[in-house]
């Protein structure tokens, strides 16, 4: 693993301030760069969320079909869909994005001033067997500060047989890494780093995994008969300033229907 030239180094100090998590939760979301939360969303609020998310995923799978032969970046139709910024389309979704839980999260993970930075739907389709590879999050648009949150919300069980998170504890500390561009997606970990103290993070709905957009982590094949679902959420240091690929810098909120300010 290699830092990408533009990465610089960090304070990975917490926000001296809490409102929901412990001191022992901040700690190890720092030092080791993720954190599991249970049973901490309500299951009505999951179940109205998954009504909608399930009518949207369905939209983009046709889409994918209909207009790009199946296959269209990083999506695969009947294998793995990215349905982006639902926030735009549900009101639901946006309710959700912007529920008291998550800003006591941006609040004792980033600080006092967040927004909303993107939002996606992830199935992973029955009987894939292949991984979603080893990346950052920051390692697919550079954004900066580097180090936002990621909450990784399950909609159905997440296990090692139907593709959990797996993540690599403290491997955030080295900032953004080198990624290349894969079939399946970019890519951060080589054949010959060492993956052995990565950790497979299993969650069910109502529980919360949070982790860096430093962390590198991937999923796993689903080699079960049932979908996989997950909602992501990320959330950026208000001010923050991302550079997509082949573009110039591009300062956050630039989309007000989007980038929901999250500062209490």
């Amino acid at each position: 693993m290699r830092p990408d030239t533009r990465t610089k180094g960090f304070d990975w100090r917490a926000p001296t301030t809490r409102q929901r998590l412990t001191r022992e939760d901040q700690t190890q979301y720092f030092e080791e760069g993720y954190l599991l939360l249970e049973d901490v969303l309500p299951k009505s609020r999951l179940d109205a969320l998954i009504e909608e998310a399930d009518q949207l995923e369905a939209e983009r799978e046709a889409e994918l079909r209909s207009r790009f032969g199946g296959h269209f970046l990083i999506n695969r139709a009947d294998e793995i869909t990215f349905t982006t910024h639902i926030v735009k389309r549900s009101d639901t979704a946006r309710a959700f994005a912007s529920d008291p839980l998550f800003k006591a999260l941006c609040h004792d993970l980033i600080g006092e001033a967040s927004l909303l930075y993107w939002d996606q739907l992830v199935y992973k389709k029955p009987e894939t067997d292949q991984e979603f590879p080893w990346h950052q999050d920051n390692g697919y648009t550079f954004v900066e500060p580097e180090a936002y949150l990621t909450c990784w919300v399950p909609l159905t069980p997440a296990t090692k047989a139907n593709g959990c998170p797996w993540v690599i504890p403290r491997a955030h500390r080295l900032g953004t890494l080198e990624h290349w561009e894969t079939p399946l997606g970019y890519q951060c970990v080589g054949e010959d780093d060492d993956v052995q103290a990565a950790i497979a993070i299993e969650a069910k709905p109502g529980d919360v995994v949070l982790f860096s957009s430093l962390t590198p982590h991937r999923t796993g094949p689903n080699l079960t008969e049932s979908c996989r679902k997950a909602y992501i959420l990320q959330y950026a240091p208000e001010g923050a300033v991302m550079y997509p690929r082949g573009m110039d810098p591009l300062a956050l909120p630039f989309d007000e229907e989007r980038h929901l300010i999250m500062d209490l």
